[in-house]
C-alpha cells in the first residue's frame, strides 16, 4: 500500500478498495501517513467526493482503526449528533433527558470545527469539567448517572481524531463524504444502538442549500444502517443561531435557562423533536409525539436538570452547577452593545459570519494548537422577524479587549440585515429521513 497511489486514486475519481481505506486510516493513526498526505486525502475528497461504497468503507475502517465500545446494559444505548450550527447546544440539554427517559447516553463529542462550536469546549467552560476520561471511568459514569458527554479517546476512532483536526485548518469541512465518515467513526465505535442525527441546512449550517443537506441525511442514515446502527435524520433550519448565545460559557448559560425553566424557544423546541423521534425508534415511545412529550416533561419536572449535574459532578465540575450556574461560568471583561443603524425588521442572518465573529473573538481555533477564551461570544442575538428602532441592541459582544470588540461589532452589523418588511420564517424542522 502506498498513501500517494490511493491520494491519486480519490484525486482521479477511481474506486478505492475497502483493504486500501483500512491502511490509509490505520496511517492515520499510527502516523504513517503524513500531515500533507491526509491533508490532500482530505482535498481530493471534497473536490472528487467518494462512491457510496467508499464512503460506508472510510467510515468503517476509521471506526476500526481503534477500540470499538460494546456495552451490556439492560436499556437501550442511544446518541444524537449535530452536523454543526451556530449557538447550537442542543446536546447538552438532551443527553440527560433521554436519560431519565429511560436510554443509556454514551455521547462522544467533538471540538469547534470551522466557524460552528463543539460541545466540549461548551462543556470545558464548567470549572473543573474533564472530557478525557478513560475508558472505564466514561463506562462507570454512564452506567451511574445515565449519561456522560466526553471526547473519543485516543483509543476510539483515533484515525477520526487526526483527519479530523486537519480538516478544521485545510478548508475541507464541507466535504459530504468526511462529515459522513467522521461523525459516524466515533458513534459506530461507541457501541450505539439507536442515534439521531441534527443535519442543518442554512447560512449557518455546512450545508447551504436544502438539497446539500438532504444528500447528507440520507448518506448518514444509509451508512449508519448499513452498519446496523438504528438511525434517523432532521433536516433543521440554521438560518439564525438556535440560542440567542453564541460562545462556550455563553452556551451553558442558554442550555441551564431551558434545564431550569428559565427559557423556552427553539433550543427547548428542537430537544423536543430530536428526543421524541430516538425515544420512538429505541420503543422506548409509541410514537415521536409521544417521544417528545416525555422529553418536554422530563425538562419541565426538573429530571433532566438534577441528571446534568450529577454529569458535571461525576466528571469533575462543581457538585452544586445546577443550583448556582452564574457563579461559576466565565464572564468576559469587555461587554459591548451592537445597535441597530436603522428602524426596521430583522430579515435575515449570515450566520456563518456570526460563527467567524465568535472564532475572531477567541471563541474557536484558526489553527489547531489556538487556545479557546471560554468566556468571549455574542448574547442576545434578536432574533429573525423582530422589530427594531434604530439604536436598539441587537445583540452583545463578549470580548477579552476593546479592539477585539470593535471588530466583532462591525462583522455583527454585516451580517445582520434590517428590511422594511417582516420576513418570511421558514419552520424549525425541514423533513425527516429515515
Amino acid at each position: 500500500m502506498d498513501a500517494r497511489a490511493i491520494i491519486a486514486k480519490v484525486r482521479d475519481r477511481q474506486p478505492v478498495s475497502r483493504d486500501e481505506l483500512n491502511w490509509f486510516a490505520q496511517g492515520l493513526a499510527d502516523r504513517a501517513v503524513s500531515d500533507a498526505q491526509a491533508g490532500a486525502f482530505a482535498m481530493a475528497a471534497l473536490l472528487n467526493g467518494l462512491d457510496e461504497e467508499g464512503r460506508v468503507g472510510l467510515t468503517l475502517a476509521m471506526r476500526d482503526s481503534g477500540d470499538v465500545l460494546k456495552w451490556d446494559m439492560d436499556r437501550p444505548v442511544l446518541d444524537k449528533h449535530s452536523t454543526g450550527g451556530v449557538g447550537d447546544c442542543v446536546s447538552l440539554v438532551l443527553a440527560p433527558a433521554l436519560a431519565v427517559c429511560g436510554a443509556y447516553v454514551p455521547m462522544i463529542s467533538g471540538r469547534g470545527l470551522g466557524h460552528t462550536g463543539g460541545t466540549l469546549d461548551k462543556l470545558e467552560a464548567i470549572p473543573g469539567y474533564r472530557t478525557d476520561l478513560s475508558e472505564a471511568q466514561f463506562r462507570d459514569v454512564v452506567g451511574k448517572v445515565g449519561c456522560s458527554i466526553v471526547s473519543a479517546s485516543g483509543d476510539i476512532a483515533p484515525a477520526d481524531k487526526r483527519l479530523y483536526a486537519i480538516r478544521d485548518v485545510s478548508a475541507t469541512v464541507e466535504s459530504l463524504d468526511l462529515i459522513t465518515a467522521s461523525i459516524l467513526s466515533k458513534k459506530l465505535a461507541a457501541g450505539l444502538e439507536g442515534l439521531v442525527l441534527d443535519v442543518k441546512v442554512g447560512t449557518g449550517a455546512f450545508m447551504k442549500s436544502a438539497e446539500d443537506a438532504r444528500a447528507l441525511a440520507q448518506a448518514l442514515v444509509t451508512t449508519a444502517n448499513a452498519a446496523g446502527c438504528q438511525t434517523s435524520a432532521l433536516i433543521t433550519d440554521m438560518n439564525q443561531p438556535l440560542a440567542p448565545e453564541l460562545g462556550n460559557a455563553l452556551e451553558v448559560a442558554s442550555s441551564m435557562r431551558v434545564l431550569t425553566g428559565l427559557a423556552q424557544g427553539p433550543l427547548l423546541e428542537l430537544t423536543n423533536e430530536l428526543g421524541g423521534v430516538a425515544l420512538a425508534n429505541a420503543g422506548l415511545a409509541k410514537d415521536a409525539e409521544e417521544g417528545a412529550e416525555k422529553i418536554a416533561a422530563a425538562i419541565a419536572d426538573g429530571r433532566a436538570a438534577e441528571c446534568f449535574g450529577r454529569m458535571v459532578a461525576a466528571q469533575g465540575g462543581p457538585v452544586q452547577f445546577v443550583d448556582n450556574w452564574q457563579r461559576f461560568l466565565p464572564e468576559a471583561p469587555v461587554i459591548r452593545e451592537v445597535l441597530a443603524p436603522k428602524a426596521g425588521y430583522v430579515s435575515a442572518m449570515d450566520g456563518q459570519a456570526l460563527g467567524l465573529a465568535v472564532v475572531e473573538l477567541g471563541g474557536g481555533r484558526q489553527v489547531e494548537s489556538d487556545v479557546v477564551d471560554p468566556a468571549v461570544g455574542i448574547s442576545d442575538v434578536l432574533p429573525r422577524g423582530t422589530k427594531v428602532a434604530k439604536g436598539q441592541p441587537l445583540a452583545r459582544i463578549h470580548a477579552a479587549r476593546e479592539g477585539a470588540a470593535d471588530v466583532a461589532c462591525a462583522s455583527v452589523l454585516s451580517a445582520v440585515t434590517i428590511a422594511s418588511k417582516a420576513p418570511d420564517l421558514p419552520p424549525l424542522v425541514h423533513e425527516r429521513i429515515g
